[in-house]
């Protein structure tokens, strides 16, 4: 990280937590970061709180590809996309002062989906993209793969992850955890209805890259469903058509090199 030393410090600014950022403050400076107050001018972005504040601290400064993000934990484990706590200084100070001939951190490469609403608004996923009934009636999807009629839903709603979102909602519906070196995304379903009229895969499935994702929703009086993009919910209603794929971008995170992946996956479920 020698030649990147312009950092922006994301968190709520409620007194408890800008105590305890204080000394990440003095930390950075220390070490010889530039404390920026616009997140346009830094090329590292840290988070400081769990996956949720990561998750906005990525949407709220635009899904940048040219910066480095790193979360910072304020509880007492790390997550899936924190690699440090705000009591293990140490950490940090390593991962500070690593060169290139040290090699005391790596940078991992999360893909993002990219989702299209009704033709006109894109928004960008981390995490997942979810689907969901409003109201107490089930949702109609018509689901294409590249423009191929694949099948009908009828249930509470789908979720499309990418691979460090598997591991969340999409694994509460008993979805399957992916690599996040596979470029992909997964679709799953929640409480679906099958029966002679709906007839559904039943299990999730995995798209490679170059695929695209269309769900259109029936016009059948619940065509205001919920949706959701990472930990926000959109405040479209009305929704007909939806197109999702894997973006070109990829999200670049600080990993410390003993705490892969499959180590987190390992220490969360394990």
């Amino acid at each position: 990280m020698s030649n990147r030393r312009n950092l922006y410090l994301y968190h709520k600014k409620d007194p408890e937590m800008l105590s305890k950022a204080e000394n990440l403050y003095d930390l950075a400076e220390r070490y010889g970061f530039t404390i920026v107050k616009e997140p346009r001018d830094a090329n590292i972005i840290t988070s400081i709180g769990g996956d949720g504040t990561f998750l906005q601290a990525v949407r709220k400064t635009g899904f940048r590809d040219d910066c480095l993000y790193a979360g910072i934990s304020t509880g007492s484990n790390l997550s899936m996309y924190c690699d440090f706590q705000i009591e293990d200084t140490s950490k940090m100070i390593e991962a500070a002062s690593s060169t290139s001939d040290q090699q005391q951190i790596e940078v991992r490469r999360y893909p993002v989906i990219e989702v299209r609403v009704d033709g006109q608004t894109t928004f960008e996923c981390l995490n997942e993209f979810s689907l969901r009934s409003a109201i107490i009636k089930t949702l109609v999807v018509d689901v294409f793969i590249d423009e191929l009629h694949f099948e009908t839903f009828r249930g509470d709603g789908l979720i499309v992850a990418t691979p460090t979102g598997s591991t969340a909602y999409n694994k509460s519906v008993s979805g399957s955890i992916v690599d996040p070196l596979l470029p992909c995304m997964q679709v799953s379903e929640i409480a679906s209805v099958n029966n002679n009229r709906y007839r559904t895969l039943g299990a999730s499935f995995i798209l490679s890259n170059d695929r695209n994702l269309t769900l259109k929703v029936a016009s059948d009086g619940n065509d205001h469903p919920t949706m959701g993009m990472d930990n926000e919910a959109l405040s479209i209603r009305h929704v007909e058509r939806v197109d999702i794929k894997l973006s070109e971008k990829r999200i670049k995170t600080i990993k410390l090199k003993d705490n892969s992946f499959w180590e987190k996956v390992k220490r969360t479920f394990l």
